[in-house]
């Protein structure tokens, strides 16, 4: 028999637990008796082994390590207290009637002692809570919330006492659900949100003598129950519709955009494990991980909201969340004729352009809102035609009745299993298309989407990253390359001159505005060099006082060949849009 002390990276002791068999288990798994949290924890990380001569600590993790005192071992013992297991973020020590008592790791040892953890959580529910004083620097260590330069101060806005308050509860609401044996996974998120929220407001409710007046119930319980179960301090970014992207750069460092301009929040997480359980409850529903062996990954939000994710090691900070909000509401061509970001004399044209079958290429910088423009390019799709969509993460929502939304698929555990953007097209081209929307071309399914285009799949739209309608054609070709075809130059470019017809270019301005620069026609090929003109252009000609960019929509004059050839069957155009 002997106690297990784990200690936090900081050296505050966390628990005490007493092992009562030979043998006791460390890790992720429920079947240990330390269970411990953590992207660098295995299920079965370690083993604690009592033999005559003393306890041995065994690594079982597969190679994600197990150290004690700083060096990673595969057997160690025996063990004494002073020595520290380190797992994870985590320290361990033992401590046995043969040995002095335990005490925090060496490298902390100016640490101030923390107190003694509760038992159990209905203990801790009924314990009289003393009010905690105002939060020293060791405190704030603890909770997570960031220092100043010298004096300590918090980030500015932080609410301190409510945040221990809540870090409190939320520990609580954990222990409380643990000895209940709540079966999260059998639960739907409305049940899940009911039990959560009674447990909490009952937690709360215990502890009303010892919560000081001035800490608003309310608030604690909502921010407590979005810990729990949603996305922590980030759903308050969520519900504002102002807000088109939310960076998460560390714990204490959150930054948000809103009508284009990037914005630092006094909000903050309360530990980089917060973070990490948030960036898990996003990705686990999608059949995706995160962890040591795949540290980034792309996935959705509920709404749709595209997010990135990128952990330790490759994010040096912790663990990095970069949401890009998925509008509530569809916008409409009607909306961004009113933000400014087209003319009606433009909209005209890609109305026309869409509807008879003409392959269009929006081309723009990263945030520059190429995807939210074909998802309102769509809109003039006929209903009556079967429209497939291909992408990385779904994110189009078409009106129409007739679409199949196609989504590529990371690979599993071993690495196998991948379906790649490519075998979709491929796949697709097999499912009897009217229309093949490619959310992002951005490697080899370039050269397999002009293929579609120059066979009979005419209307197709996609994406791609690049700064002008001639860099496009380089990027194109740069990316039939990467499929590993050894094409001549000349016969690529043959390629894209005849299957795509109109590129439009889309830019993001300085103050933080986007509009449509350029819709350009591809009329073919020349001496080597892919052919185009200019139909519509947008000309800045400065900044108002306010920053504001200032400019004016032209029609260059240019009649794009198709008008001539659609007037030429007797459809009649509007021929005054290009004077």
């Amino acid at each position: 028999m002997f106690d297990i002390i784990i200690h936090d990276d900081k050296g505050s002791t966390l628990e005490t637990l007493q092992c009562t068999k030979a043998e006791c288990g460390i890790g992720r798994s429920g079947k240990n008796l330390v269970q411990l949290s953590g992207w660098r924890i295995a299920g079965i990380h370690a083993q604690l082994i009592e033999k005559e001569d003393g306890i041995y600590v065994s690594d079982t993790s597969s190679g994600i390590g197990t150290r004690v005192n700083g060096e990673t071992i595969t057997t160690f013992g025996p063990l004494l207290a002073k020595d520290t297991i380190t797992i994870g973020t985590f320290r361990i020590s033992v401590s046995s009637e043969k040995q002095p008592s335990a005490s925090p790791p060496p490298a902390q040892q100016s640490e101030p002692p923390a107190s003694e953890p509760e038992a159990t959580a209905n203990e801790m529910m009924e314990k009289p809570e003393k009010e905690p004083s105002e939060p020293k620097n060791s405190l704030r260590r603890t909770f997570g919330v960031r220092q100043g330069a010298e004096d300590g101060l918090a980030a500015p806005g932080r609410d301190d006492r409510r945040f221990i308050w809540h870090k409190r509860i939320h520990d609580k609401l954990m222990n409380a659900m643990d000895l209940r044996r709540t079966d999260v996974q059998a639960m739907n998120d409305d049940e899940l949100s009911e039990t959560v929220r009674s447990l909490v407001n009952d937690i709360i409710g215990k502890m009303a003598r010892s919560l000081p007046p001035e800490v608003d119930r309310a608030k604690l319980a909502k921010e407590v129950i979005d810990e729990a179960i949603g996305l922590g301090p980030l759903e308050d970014f969520l519900a504002e519709d102002s807000i088109t992207e939310i960076m998460v750069n560390s714990y204490d460092s959150i930054y948000y955009e809103t009508h284009g301009k990037l914005h630092k929040s006094n909000i903050t997480f309360s530990s980089d494990n917060a973070v990490l359980a948030v960036i898990e409850r996003i990705v686990s529903p999608l059949g995706r991980r995160i962890d040591e062996s795949s540290p980034m990954v792309d996935g959705r939000l509920k709404d749709g909201s595209r997010i990135n994710a990128i952990i330790p090691p490759l994010a040096i900070k912790g663990p990095c969340l970069t949401i890009r909000k998925f509008s509530r509401k569809k916008l409409s061509i009607d909306d961004f004729v009113q933000f400014g970001s087209i003319s009606n004399k433009m909209v005209d044209f890609l109305e026309k352009a869409v509807h008879y079958r003409k392959n269009i290429i929006i081309s723009g910088g990263t945030g520059s809102g190429k995807t939210t423009f074909l998802n309102v390019l769509s809109d003039f799709i006929p209903h009556d035609e079967r429209i497939i969509t291909v992408e990385d993460s779904a994110e189009l929502k078409l009106g129409q009745p007739h679409v199949v939304s196609l989504e590529a698929r990371p690979a599993n555990m071993e690495g196998k299993g991948a379906i790649i953007i490519r075998d979709l097209v491929k796949n697709c081209l097999r499912m009897r298309p009217d229309r093949i929307i490619v959310g992002e071309c951005r490697g080899g399914e370039t050269l397999d989407m002009l293929q579609a285009m120059n066979t009979g799949h005419d209307g197709s739209l996609t994406t791609v990253h690049a700064n002008s309608p001639r860099d496009l054609v380089s990027r194109l070709e740069v990316m039939v390359m990467m499929a590993g075809m050894d094409l001549p130059e000349k016969a690529i470019r043959e390629q894209i001159a005849s299957a795509v017809h109109v590129v439009v270019q889309q830019s993001r301005f300085s103050d933080g505005t986007r509009k449509i620069t350029h819709i350009t026609e591809i009329t073919g090929m020349e001496t080597g060099v892919v052919q185009m003109q200019n139909i519509f252009i947008y000309k800045q000609n400065g900044l108002d006082k306010d920053g504001n960019v200032i400019g004016e929509y032209k029609a260059t004059g240019r009649v794009p060949e198709f008008y001539e050839v659609l007037r030429q069957q007797g459809i009649t155009v509007d021929m005054s849009i290009f004077e």
